[in-house]
């Protein structure tokens, strides 16, 4: 058994259940629902369905990054109990999580000079990252060390593809990500955007699409263009969603349709409070793995 730890954030959107099954631990991140604040612990104490309802109604959310010393406790509890460890971040292209992750490191590191710490900037978000860190947890169960994992983990993160679309624009208007002239003609006419994370890591636009159905089936000929192998891909497939599972099933059913070696293996996870604080209800994002993202 390897003498090491696989951690990762609640960002990840995968389900607590799985994450245990897996010997993956997670950090949870902050976040205030009309000033409270509470704990994304990946809808233990908050159901999604609650979460999203609320929003709905009018509640303001927002996000903060995890201060230095509750990701040093974290960190800590491994290194005490004589385990190394490797964490995958959310990205820096989103938040400044990795940088306090990162001091919280290196202060470690000389309280704990005999133990291993390696911190990876995901360059993703969401269940790209539950993804990403599914994959690492096949790789130590193969019985690949930290030293070996670390590298696999940054050779081969930009080969996850983190593909979105969302079916109401009103969230997207709040956190400025789209103006509000946009957000109105958006709604008017059916418009749904279309977007992925670029190889910085940041969220970008990349298309806009009139109608779900149609944004739908664009989603997935992004998968085709760019999935390893193309409609002969056999890794993972992950989908999420931030209460719009009929939309999820959707992308999943014509996936399965047109990549016929992935039917009854995609997976379908919930958007989590963090990651949905911004998205809000009405998105849908697809994670595979493909060539490296160049742009």
């Amino acid at each position: 058994m390897q003498n090491y730890v696989i951690a990762t954030c609640s960002t990840a959107d995968i389900s607590s259940e799985y994450l245990k099954e897996r010997k993956i631990d997670f950090l949870k991140f902050p976040y205030y629902i009309n000033g409270v604040e509470y704990f994304d612990d990946i809808g233990a104490s908050m159901p999604y369905k609650n979460f999203y309802d609320l929003m709905r109604d009018g509640a303001e959310t927002k996000t903060s990054m995890p201060n230095l010393s509750h990701i040093k406790d974290f960190f800590k509890g491994f290194l005490e109990n004589g385990k190394d460890l490797i964490f995958l971040m959310l990205s820096s292209g989103l938040s400044g999580s990795m940088a306090v992750a990162q001091l919280a490191a290196n202060e470690l590191k000389e309280e704990y000079p005999q133990r291993k710490i390696y911190l990876v900037d995901s360059l993703g978000a969401s269940s790209g990252m539950g993804l990403l860190v599914s994959e690492m947890a096949d790789k130590r169960d193969e019985g690949m060390d930290i030293d070996e994992l670390y590298k696999w983990t940054e050779e081969n993160k930009l080969n996850v593809h983190h593909w979105f679309f969302t079916t109401d624009l009103t969230y997207f208007v709040k956190g400025g990500r789209v103006s509000k002239m946009s957000g109105w003609f958006g709604t008017i006419f059916r418009i749904c955007p279309l977007l992925n994370i670029s190889k910085c890591g940041k969220l970008v636009a990349r298309q806009k699409v009139k109608g779900k159905s149609n944004v739908i089936k664009q989603i997935v000929k992004r998968m085709e263009e760019n999935a390893f192998n193309g409609l002969n891909y056999t890794q993972k497939c992950y989908i999420s969603h931030s209460d719009a599972y009929d939309d999820a099933l959707a992308v999943k059913t014509l996936i399965e349709e047109k990549f016929t070696n992935l039917k009854g293996k995609i997976r379908i996870n919930d958007i989590g409070t963090t990651i949905g604080s911004h998205t809000g209800p009405g998105t849908v994002a697809l994670f595979f793995f493909g060539t490296k993202r160049e742009n």
